[in-house]
């Protein structure tokens, strides 16, 4: 039997994942007026056919305007389920589960693509044009950058009705759970942090206040999707600048998400006031599994490691240690798709081949099988 907690299955109400390995979602900006185009079945193949449990789909803008930038993949009409279909398929022909991380970027909308700057899109640049963005108060998210429109009741209803149709467009394409994106600055992060909501009404204010916006998405999205699949929520933990979110605030939010049908609460941390994708800030390894670990103990909740989670035994020890109930593996991953199977074989699994499909696992067993052990003299 195996020994490793990495993998053993794990059930998320009625879905059963087979390991705790997950891909977290990685934005591509490859997508074409929100459209999956083949650079997304590439990258998902290599995945899917590397043994994790869970895969997420990148952050799909619910709003044409909620894209974070012209490349974003998304799901605000019908047109789009096709093409997500077709990433579903794949991952479910190699019995690995799948999700999708659905936003609304916000203020952090109309940029530029990391590898041009990630900068607000002006006029002209790069051959595409700008677009209006919204945001719970009328505050640049940096000196210079564009003001965008404080939301109106209106907006907000809207912004959370395009949550639940693109819930159902998420369902429609056969995905097997859903992660709504609560972090990073985008638009319902800044309607929690109070260093970007300064409304005075219903939606801004004390801590319930500003809890208000994330509620009311979670509450439509779980009334859409099915009470026996499970639901994600990404949190920024701490906003990691003076007068933003706590570790504390981030708790009682959790809780409030708990209530309301969230069953895993994914624990990544900053990006308020710049895209993480420019940071230049010395980092440690599994600098937020903190993060993961206290919203575990304070309020009940599986939680999903990420951030710098590179080695097998350091995922290992993260569940062994209670921290976390999943671990989510991001650039690693790109380095090595074939992670999962790796970690199979450092942890000394029973059948590390099993991870991957039969015509792999054939090929690499014989070859492990058929190898002869060099000597210590080399002979």
């Amino acid at each position: 039997m195996d020994k490793t907690k990495l993998f053993t299955k794990i059930k998320l109400r009625e879905l059963v994942l087979k390991n705790r390995v997950v891909v977290s979602p990685m934005c591509q900006y490859m997508a074409v007026d929100g459209h999956v185009q083949d650079w997304h079945l590439a990258h998902h193949s290599r995945f899917a056919l590397g043994g994790v449990g869970l895969a997420f789909v990148e952050a799909t803008g619910v709003t044409r305007n909620g894209r974070i930038t012209h490349g974003c993949t998304g799901i605000w009409n019908d047109q789009h389920i096709s093409g997500l279909r077709k990433i579903v398929d794949l991952y479910k022909s190699q019995n690995v589960a799948v999700g999708i991380q659905i936003g609304h970027a916000g203020r952090r909308a109309s940029a530029a693509r990391p590898w041009d700057g990630a900068q607000p899109i002006e006029n002209g640049e790069l051959d595409e044009a700008p677009w209006e963005c919204f945001a719970p108060s009328a505050i640049p998210e940096q000196h210079g950058h564009p003001t965008p429109r404080c939301m109106t009741t209106s907006d907000i209803q809207e912004t959370i009705d395009a949550f639940a149709l693109a819930t159902q467009r998420a369902l429609d394409a056969g995905f097997d759970t859903i992660e709504i994106h609560g972090a990073h600055g985008y638009l319902i992060h800044s309607f929690f942090s109070p260093i970007s909501n300064q409304r005075k009404d219903a939606y801004g204010g004390d801590l319930y206040k500003r809890m208000q916006f994330p509620l009311r998405v979670t509450e439509a999205v779980r009334e859409i999707w099915p009470k026996e699949m499970p639901l994600f929520y990404r949190v920024s933990a701490v906003d990691g600048v003076p007068g933003g979110i706590s570790i504390e605030d981030t708790a009682e939010l959790a809780k409030e998400l708990k209530s309301r049908g969230v069953d895993v609460i994914d624990c990544s941390s900053g990006g308020m006031t710049k895209p993480a994708t420019l940071s230049k800030e010395k980092l440690a390894r599994g600098y937020q599994v903190p993060y993961a670990d206290y919203i575990r103990s304070a309020v009940g909740i599986k939680t999903m490691a990420v951030g710098l989670i590179i080695e097998p035994q350091e995922a290992e020890d993260i569940l062994q240690n209670e921290q976390a109930d999943l671990v989510a593996i991001a650039r690693e991953m790109i380095s090595n798709p074939n992670w999962t199977y790796h970690a199979a074989l450092e942890l000394d699994t029973d059948n590390p081949h099993d991870v991957l499909p039969d015509s792999y696992a054939f090929h690499l067993a014989r070859r492990d099988h058929n190898l002869i052990a060099k000597s210590r003299s080399g002979n």
